[in-house]
């Protein structure tokens, strides 16, 4: 079912595995043309444009994007216990860490009248989007919206797909942990239309500062043309997981784990990184009994042979820790001896889960960690969505008359090499 990929007996820097690893096709760039109408429509139309496209791509004949008032509280009320015990529970872990994330202000005294204060603040207003095409991802909303509240952020909204199954507004569990959360600014808006919406506002949604959450490619090509409009926390595709084994991981863990990402869609990405011919011929009997019984067999099924899934062989675990740290993978499981040791190596992954009892599903509801996080290959250089994506640095500085001239001829000076006068000027003003 899954391909086999063999770099064994490769010379040390012969392979470039970014280039060699599977990797799903997600062109943001060729999504580009499309998303553009819609953002542009938005930006001059308005209301009325979302409400178009929502009939166009959603199939719903929408006379308010914003969900009304009470919905959220009604959602909650007819809500499982059960679901409304395991919210509470992955909201409370993820207080926990989000809050260990908090930075207080930093204040350095340079000399005597001389301060430089590193001050935290939080964005004034933000825009959350929910995924809620292919599953309803109730637990985005937790992922999103706890470590805005925690960061301080006053303003906050929330967008998720209208529901034809329930008369065109955002799924009840979604406004269920909305209600939870204390979160009433919602609308039933998907797709690149709700981020053009933030971006630009648009009826009863006014503008914000900064967008966040995962989506499609089209989500992702709308944050990225509305980059610099409002901040972005990053442009996440397909999810995707790779597992670094040796012979001591258990075959069947290792096939659960890959179905479950795999679950999420089509173009997710599967990859198992292992030394072991055993191990990889054990998983590959556990996928085809697994993805025979899944729910979602057809989904899986063309996850998992498609091009961005597959089992690499490698000569050992050396070999194999170049490879992860190489595919930069959104999630990534150790199941190895000591296999806190070799995470503790790893450099570049958007989440790591240490040891067989750590599967990323763990991590997707109840972990204490955040599921959004960054994809195809860019957690060589990004992290997931924390507090601090929430927040902005202001230098705050102060100082005296005599902070002021212990550093007058520097300024001067270097004001010069720069051939600009006037800022030396501003400076000596001060002593004439």
């Amino acid at each position: 079912m899954i391909r086999r990929i063999d770099l064994r007996g490769a010379a040390p820097g012969s392979l470039d595995y970014r280039a060699v690893v599977p990797r799903a096709d997600f062109d943001v760039e060729a999504a580009v043309p499309a998303v553009q109408s819609i953002c542009d429509a938005v930006r001059e139309r308005g209301v009325e444009a979302v409400l178009e496209l929502s009939a166009k791509f959603d199939g719903v004949e929408l006379d308010d994007i914003r969900v009304p008032a009470g919905a959220t509280t009604a959602a909650l009320e007819q809500l499982d216990p059960a679901i409304r015990a395991g919210l509470e529970e992955s909201i409370a872990r993820l207080r926990v860490t989000s809050a260990a994330e908090l930075e207080s202000d930093v204040v350095s005294d340079l000399a005597p009248g001389a301060r430089v204060t590193h001050r935290k603040v939080a964005v004034d207003r933000v825009g959350l989007y929910v995924p809620g095409g292919l599953a309803p991802l109730v637990s985005s909303v937790l992922m999103n919206v706890v470590p805005a509240q925690t960061a301080g952020v006053p303003s906050i909204a929330l967008a998720s797909p209208p529901q034809k199954a329930f008369g065109g507004s955002v799924h009840p569990t979604i406004l269920a942990a909305c209600a939870l959360l204390g979160v009433d600014e919602v609308y039933a808006v998907g797709g690149a239309q709700a981020i053009a919406m933030f971006a630009y506002g648009a009826g009863p949604c006014r503008q914000v500062d900064l967008v966040t959450g995962p989506g499609n490619v089209y989500v992702a090509a709308a944050k990225r043309l509305v980059r610099g409009t409002v901040g972005i926390d990053s442009e996440a595709g397909p999810t995707e997981i790779a597992i670094l084994a040796d012979d001591t991981a258990d075959a069947a863990f290792v096939a659960a784990d890959l179905v479950s990402q795999a679950e999420h869609d089509p173009l997710a990405g599967a990859v198992l990184v292992t030394p072991s011919e055993r191990l990889a011929a054990a998983v590959d009997v556990e996928l085809d009994t697994q993805v025979g019984a899944a729910r979602h067999e057809e989904r899986i099924r063309t996850a998992l042979t498609g091009r961005q899934s597959g089992t690499v062989l490698v000569d050992d675990l050396e070999q194999g820790l170049d490879v992860v740290n190489a595919y930069a993978a959104e999630h990534l499981e150790i199941h190895t001896a000591d296999a806190a040791s070799w995470a503790g190596r790893v450099r570049n992954a958007g989440a790591i889960f240490v040891g067989s009892y750590a599967p990323v599903s763990l991590g997707d509801y109840c972990a204490g960690s955040n599921h959004v996080l960054p994809t195809g290959g860019c957690a060589c250089h990004s992290s997931g969505l924390s507090v601090r994506a929430f927040t902005r640095s202001i230098h705050v500085v102060e100082y005296s008359r005599d902070g002021l001239a212990d550093v007058a001829d520097h300024v001067v000076t270097l004001a010069e090499a720069e051939d600009l006068p006037g800022h030396g000027t501003a400076v000596k003003v001060r002593f004439a």
